[in-house]
């Protein structure tokens, strides 16, 4: 298998490793805005400004990524004909029939190659662009990503990694096109998370829905086969009502583990 230079740490762990200066950030407002991001279910007749909805997509596609590939989009839906539509299609739950803006989520790891070329593209514009870089996307991202027409190469890969497993650290994952759509949600559930608290941030609300029928859905917004629906997400300012309890989770030490 091709050693992947991007990951070769010995030249970073020889180093004098000193800090570097990063922009000041305020803890307290970020985890006021986590603390009061809420799923809301019912919003109030206030509309939202399209800029604070265009800085909150924007926003989320700073979110972090596989590979920074970037295998998403963000479907607006803005024309009332096609909103009254979406929020059918999302089963007529309050927090879409209120809500003032809806948007989809959508996986796309059929761009995966499209965007690849991209990324090759962008870094041939920089001057001094290590080679490690061309690698990691000339060679390493094709061996990853290429599943083969209809995932044929599914096998082979499965063959390969579970035999190379057997005396080093392998990737196992992902060697089918199932396993690209799991790769491709991941990617956009980061950017969902980073547009509601971004929402929050501007001090709106937010409701990710999955509860939906995705294939109706896709039809609405015209989407090829190999999209993905990772969730339609709602928005507006909370109405009375709208929060339907007092937030709950599970104990701390149900989830946490340290090793």
């Amino acid at each position: 298998m091709v050693k992947v230079k991007v990951f070769d740490s010995s030249a970073a762990k020889a180093s004098k490793r000193q800090v570097m200066e990063a922009p000041t950030t305020d803890a307290g407002a970020f985890y006021d805005v986590v603390d009061s991001r809420r799923s809301v279910r019912i919003y109030a007749d206030e509309p939202v400004p399209e800029e604070v909805v265009r800085r909150a997509m924007d926003a989320a596609l700073k979110a972090p990524n596989s590979s920074n590939l970037q295998v998403w989009e963000i479907h607006w839906v803005r024309s009332a004909e096609k909103k009254a539509e979406l929020a059918k299609y999302c089963l007529g739950q309050p927090a879409a029939t209120t809500a003032q803006e809806l948007l989809v989520f959508v996986a796309r790891p059929d761009l995966w190659r499209r965007n690849n070329n991209r990324m090759i593209a962008h870094l041939r514009s920089i001057p001094k662009t290590p080679e490690k870089a061309f690698q990691y996307f000339e060679k390493i991202t094709k061996i990853v990503y290429n599943q083969g027409p209809f995932g044929v190469f599914r096998p082979f890969k499965w063959i390969w990694f579970t035999v190379r497993g057997w005396s080093k650290p392998t990737p196992r994952e992902p060697i089918s096109l199932a396993h690209m759509d799991v790769w491709a949600h991941k990617t956009t559930a980061l950017a969902c998370q980073t547009f509601m608290l971004a929402a929050r941030a501007e001090g709106y609300d937010s409701c990710p829905m999955e509860g939906l029928d995705s294939k109706r859905v896709k039809q609405l917004l015209g989407l090829p086969r190999r999209a993905g629906i990772t969730m339609a997400i709602s928005m507006g300012k909370r109405a009375e009502g709208g929060i339907y309890n007092e937030r709950f989770r599970f104990p701390q030490e149900d989830f946490i583990y340290e090793h």
